[in-house]
């Protein structure tokens, strides 16, 4: 799964990043609110990652172009979104890094990990549906629990911005 070398985050010119999977699921606003004030009471930064999976039905180049394009354009919406909610937040001199990769998400969160010696938590959200927690968390709780490269926290769907905070 991962190597697992030693971080960077104390070493001079370094600084611990809390990683987040953006979204538009509402469990993501958890997950990127506790990493925010985590990363703001710890003096941190956010590193936020919007993954662009590629479509199943790749007959078509054009296709897949088009699908990316709209795909870059969402990432841009969804990162002005959480930028502006953090701001209101209170959070608008956080560092935020924001991220942008293709390919399967589980993938690019473990290669985007190793790459990046600076990161030391990815932060999820766990859905409130009747589904499951989501797709990333369950892969986390099986087949990637105990060969993770860094410490995650799973942040639950039901808490507040408010709850949130004061566990920070």
């Amino acid at each position: 799964m991962a190597s697992h070398t030693k971080r960077s985050i104390h070493e001079p010119g370094h600084k611990r990043k809390f990683l987040v999977i953006a979204d538009e699921t509402p469990e993501c606003e958890q997950a990127i609110y506790f990493a925010a004030f985590r990363a703001r009471n710890t003096g941190s930064s956010l590193a936020i990652l919007y993954v662009i999976e590629p479509v199943e039905f790749q007959h078509w180049s054009s296709v897949e172009a088009t699908h990316r394009q709209e795909q870059e354009r969402k990432s841009a919406a969804v990162f002005r979104l959480y930028q502006r909610k953090l701001d209101q937040s209170g959070l608008e001199n956080l560092e935020i890094e924001e991220i942008v990769r293709s390919g399967k998400i589980e993938d690019e969160v473990i290669g985007l990990i190793n790459e990046d010696q600076d990161i030391g938590f990815l932060v999820l959200g766990a859905s409130t549906s009747q589904k499951g927690p989501g797709r990333l968390v369950n892969w986390l709780g099986t087949a990637a629990a105990g060969q993770f490269p860094v410490p995650y926290v799973v942040v639950p769907g039901v808490l507040s911005n408010d709850e949130i905070e004061s566990l920070c």
